[in-house]
């Protein structure tokens, strides 16, 4: 049994500025305006009022990609989100007794119990039970009948595909303080790298600032 932490990749060139101006080519259309000046300091304050004036149906026009390593009690949350593409990591198809997987479950460790107390003793025993059940599961029948044991806690990794203002949606409620804390884990340091790379577009959002940093996941440029 392996246990890792969250983390989500993101390629630079899902964050470029050059979208910005596309959003400021599409958006004039609307008001038969002309782009002002070819650099970014045009688009930015021009989507800074399109985002004033409520009018962010234009921010649908570009879209951003992240590859997230989460675990399943975040991902069944993430994919409500309708307004999306997905890709995911199958638990039918997938069998962790293969070598491949090193014959073994990943999970995503709950940051919330401290590694020496009680609780978090329960949850790992609570694990390697369960990879144990898996396992002789597996010896039984096919992966898609033996993960009905795997627990929330299993490693999933997926495709996020989201317009940019569904990533705005997803960021106000997924960064809020009711949000689930492991959820928050991943989405507070996502929204900061997306303030630094576009500002225009979602330095309004406000987040959880009481979430302590050191329990940040991972935000990977690649």
């Amino acid at each position: 049994m392996k246990i890792i932490d969250p983390s989500v990749f993101i390629s630079k060139s899902e964050l470029s500025s050059i979208k910005l101006s596309q959003i400021e080519r599409y958006g004039r259309v609307c008001y038969k305006s002309e782009i002002i000046n070819s650099n970014n300091s045009s688009a930015d304050a021009f989507i800074r009022k399109l985002i004033a004036s409520k009018h962010e149906s234009v921010l649908e026009h570009e879209k951003a990609s992240v590859h997230a390593i989460v675990d399943r009690g975040v991902s069944h949350e993430i994919v409500r989100h309708r307004i999306a593409s997905y890709s995911q990591e199958s638990t039918r198809y997938c069998n962790y007794g293969k070598d491949k997987f090193g014959n073994e479950i990943t999970l995503i460790r709950p940051f919330f119990y401290d590694l020496s107390s009680e609780a978090y003793a329960i949850w790992e025993k609570s694990c390697k039970y369960t990879e144990m059940a898996y396992l002789e599961l597996l010896k039984q029948g096919t992966a898609q009948e033996a993960r009905s044991v795997l627990p929330n806690s299993l490693k999933t990794e997926m495709v996020i595909t989201y317009n940019f203002r569904e990533w705005r949606h997803f960021f106000n409620l997924r960064c809020a303080a009711s949000a689930h804390p492991q959820m928050r884990q991943i989405t507070i340091p996502l929204l900061l790298k997306f303030k630094d790379y576009l500002p225009c577009l979602f330095d309004d959002i406000d987040y959880d600032r009481s979430f302590p940093e050191y329990n940040y996941a991972k935000i990977i440029e690649t």
